[in-house]
């Protein structure tokens, strides 16, 4: 692989090189294989590119970031998909986007925890999922696929097709309630200000046996869909943050739910009593 410290322009060359390499390799994939190879490849470049500096620049907040290897990920399934999925939509965390002539979109997160893979954390991820639909609020919801390239991890999985590791099903979600799991979460701190919020927030905090703030939604999502998470919280949750990580917990024979309370709406997953737990404590925060 070419040296990704090059200047911008040839980061550019590089990754259009790169994406038609791959496209003639995989034209002919199903959805699913060209997803896990998409997601897997865009996190080596990124962990690549990490590796010989990347630069940060900052979106709306000091952990609100976006780095040179966000872009070059989410630019290589782009362009690859350009090429084989034409037909298809775009919609990416860093700008991607193109309007759907088949009724499908594909859902781009090229870095899940960015804050995290640029202070030299192991805990991010490569996400995407595929939908039919207007992809924010997709009439169905096909596959999801996370790489974690610290563990080499991959995962794959949709409500019509069992999630899977690196090709081996996971098991299927057993019913615990709140109280016995371990919930993932994260409440940025400007929202401690808003008392409806944080008290929603709060309730089912309490609720669970040990909590979890780690940073990367769609790796949590993964980690509840394997069983090492135990449910997942998270308000205001973009599409391309949350869709990735729901298709594999539904994919796992979990559930997943969109709860307003607070003034807010909070995107849950996990196993289904746990997940009916926590709703059941989000609607008693209901304006």
């Amino acid at each position: 692989m070419t040296d990704p410290t090059e200047t911008p322009a040839n980061l550019d060359d590089m990754v259009a090189a790169l994406a038609k390499t791959f496209a003639v390799a995989h034209a002919e994939d199903p959805d699913e294989r060209l997803a896990t190879a998409l997601v897997f490849n865009a996190g080596r470049l990124a962990w690549r590119m990490r590796e010989s500096g990347v630069t940060t620049d900052y979106k709306t907040s000091r952990t609100d970031v976006v780095t040179d290897a966000d872009r070059a990920a989410e630019g290589f399934i782009a362009r690859v998909l350009e090429l084989i999925r034409p037909e298809d939509g775009l919609l990416g965390e860093e700008g991607a986007a193109r309007e759907a002539r088949s009724g499908r979109t594909w859902v781009i997160d090229p870095v899940d925890g960015t804050y995290n893979f640029a202070s030299g954390s192991d805990y991010w991820c490569s996400a995407l999922a595929l939908v039919e639909g207007e992809p924010r609020s997709p009439r169905r919801l096909l596959l999801g696929a996370v790489h974690r390239p610290a563990m080499g991890y991959t995962w794959c999985g949709g409500p019509e097709r069992a999630t899977t590791i690196d090709d081996a099903e996971v098991a299927a979600l057993a019913p615990r309630p709140l109280g016995e799991v371990s919930l993932a979460t994260y409440l940025h701190p400007t929202w401690m200000a808003r008392p409806g919020v944080r008290g929603a927030w709060e309730s089912v905090a309490q609720g669970a046996a040990t909590l979890r703030m780690l940073g990367a939604g769609s790796v949590d999502l993964a980690g509840v869909a394997d069983g090492t998470l135990g449910a997942w919280m998270q308000h205001s949750v973009p599409a391309w943050d949350w869709l990735p990580g729901k298709a594999l917990v539904e994919g796992a024979g979990g559930a997943t739910a969109e709860v307003e309370a607070g003034g807010v709406t909070w995107c849950v997953a996990g196993n289904p009593a746990a997940v009916a737990d926590i709703a059941g404590i989000l609607e008693g925060h209901r304006d």
